[in-house]
């Protein structure tokens, strides 16, 4: 079976493929690989060069 996302509304593990969309049957969320990508870049905080931080750092 293929390493599928978790539904990123509800986070239920059990979603699906259809075409091009991840579907989530527990709440019928419908999202694409881009928006999976964008969601867990969102929380990665980068400094003015574009560097990840990292728990610690100093700016």
């Amino acid at each position: 079976m293929a390493n599928l996302p978790n539904c990123p509304k509800c986070g239920d593990e059990y979603t699906y493929e259809d075409g091009h969309m991840f579907i989530c049957p527990m709440c019928g969320n419908e999202w694409t690989a881009a928006d999976a990508q964008a969601a867990a870049e969102a929380g990665i905080i980068r400094d003015a060069n574009g560097n990840e931080l990292a728990d610690g750092d100093t700016v």
